[in-house]
């Protein structure tokens, strides 16, 4: 069993999907919860509700990330409402086809802001706060399409595999201060963000197909991933990258 009693956790974009089964089971390992959404506060809400049910003191905090100083924001309200966070995760972002030939300026913006400025501003403000204590953990959340590419999306491959090589360098630069930074990378999984590719019976057995697991992962399969790298039973781990996706994408 992994405890994380006694840790705060602040994770991005907690509301749904793969960052509410994040909360959830973090939450059930002990921890107390400090997640941020952008506008479906129900729910968030529910979320947190959900957590304080299990025992748990927990947090939904409103904001933009793609805004530089809501990071700050939501930091401070994390430690005057819990206390400073241990462990954050990066998980907030976009995922909207558009074909290179046709793709506009706001598109790439939308998807660099959200899924790429966010996290930069979100590491910063945990670094600041975590060299000072020397210790903590970050976890990103990227992407298969961060690997290896992906057809009608390269807004956001680009900022997948940015978030991977950010964290590779973060690891570097603030190991030495006791801050671990590792990437967890998933492939398909069932939640909103897919439902309209998978829920097409023909398109979604092809995505099984070429899955050796043959399965779409579940929310849950990559919350997994976040739970042990924000366990201590990864102490030693610093600046890889968890895949979870069934096989699809093999990397060294």
């Amino acid at each position: 069993m992994i405890y994380l009693k006694g840790k705060t956790i602040l994770l991005t974009g907690g509301s749904r999907g793969i960052g509410r089964a994040c909360a959830l089971m973090m939450g059930k390992a002990g921890a107390d919860i400090a997640i941020t959404y952008l506008s479906n506060a129900k729910a968030a809400d529910n979320v947190v509700n959900d957590l304080t049910a299990e025992g748990r003191k927990a947090i939904a905090l409103s904001g933009d990330l793609s805004r530089e100083e809501t990071a700050e924001m939501i930091f401070k309200q994390c430690r005057e409402r819990l206390s400073p966070p241990s462990v954050v995760v990066v998980n907030a972002g976009i995922w909207k086809r558009a074909p290179i030939d046709t793709i506009t300026a706001e598109q790439l913006r939308e998807t660099m802001d959200i899924n790429l400025s966010s996290a930069f501003y979100i590491c910063r403000v945990a670094a600041s706060q975590m060299i000072k204590r020397g210790s903590g953990n970050i976890i990103l959340i990227s992407s298969t399409a961060g690997q290896r590419g992906e057809a009608f999306h390269s807004h956001y491959a680009a900022t997948k595999g940015a978030m991977i090589a950010m964290a590779k360098s973060l690891a570097a630069e603030l190991g030495p201060h006791g801050i671990r930074t590792n990437v967890v990378a998933p492939g398909w999984v069932d939640t909103d963000m897919c439902k309209g590719i998978l829920d097409d019976p023909v398109q979604r057995q092809k995505i099984i197909d070429d899955i050796p697991l043959r399965r779409v992962a579940s929310p849950e399969d990559v919350a997994g991933a976040v739970l042990f790298l924000a366990s201590d039973l990864s102490r030693h781990i610093n600046g890889e990258v968890i895949n979870v996706n069934g096989g699809s994408v093999l990397c060294g």
